[in-house]
């Protein structure tokens, strides 16, 4: 697991010269202008509802003494939630939405790795790869959030809350790797079998996630770099991987 992740996160080196070298930046136009305006929307929303949800949490407790200790902890926690929320729904929108347009980059990375310029693909349209792209992110927006939920309330634990917030990051960077695969996969594999090949692989879709949620701390150009970085990098890894499984599957057919 930790050698998949480290394979993720090398992955990274030298992707901004592969972007250049293919000529990728034009199709990266249209989702950074998706991830720009997301942000914002997400940022602005964050930043008024933190105190609000702190507020709110702050309820419960009913005791004057430690009331104002608890309400600063509480508006702490409530920015918390609101930045655990946001990265969530910000990442599964701009992955669900720049589908159509990472789709070829990662078609002209593949051509460009294995010198095969026409593939037996399976044929897909602009809006079956939305779809597609909406259909995943959807599913990975629900599990996401299952597993986030216990993990926020993980915070009011001293001493556990520090595990949680490592286990929180890891788990966004899980889910932010797997849409950056499918990219790739989804010319290779079906829907069911897309995320039969991601869990084999959860490794290397976590290590290219940590880079792509380290990229979003970095003001503005972050949410402008996160995906031509991240997509490009999980292209590499994913053609390898598939590369890796036909050679097993031809070397078996022959013994």
């Amino acid at each position: 697991m930790i050698n998949n992740i480290l394979k993720g996160i090398k992955a990274y080196t030298g992707t901004f010269a592969l972007i250049s070298q293919l000529k990728l930046w034009k199709y990266f136009a249209i989702p950074i202008i998706i991830s720009v305006v997301t942000a914002f929307i997400i940022g602005l929303s964050a930043y008024g509802l933190s105190d609000n949800i702190g507020r709110f949490i702050a309820k419960i407790w009913f005791w004057d003494w430690g009331k104002e200790t608890f309400t600063a902890i509480s508006t702490i926690i409530g920015g918390i939630v609101v930045i655990a929320i946001g990265l969530i729904l910000y990442k599964h929108i701009i992955m669900a939405f720049s589908a159509p347009f990472m789709s070829p980059v990662s078609e002209k990375i593949e051509a460009h790795l294995t010198g095969v310029e026409r593939h037996n693909h399976r044929k897909t349209s602009f809006q079956e790869q939305l779809w597609r792209g909406i259909r995943i992110n959807i599913r990975n927006l629900g599990k996401e959030l299952l597993f986030t939920i216990p993990l926020l309330l993980f915070k009011f634990i001293p001493i556990v809350n520090i595990f949680s917030t490592a286990l929180l990051f890891l788990l966004q960077a899980y889910y932010a790797g797997f849409g950056n695969m499918d990219y790739t996969l989804e010319r290779h594999f079906k829907y069911k079998e897309s995320i039969n090949f991601v869990g084999k692989h959860k490794g290397i879709a976590i290590g290219n996630g940590i880079v792509f949620m380290l990229f979003l701390l970095i003001p503005v150009v972050g949410v402008i770099l996160v995906l031509p970085m991240s997509v490009t990098a999980s292209s590499i890894n994913t053609v390898n991987l598939l590369e890796q499984e036909n050679s097993l599957n031809h070397n078996s057919v022959i013994v």
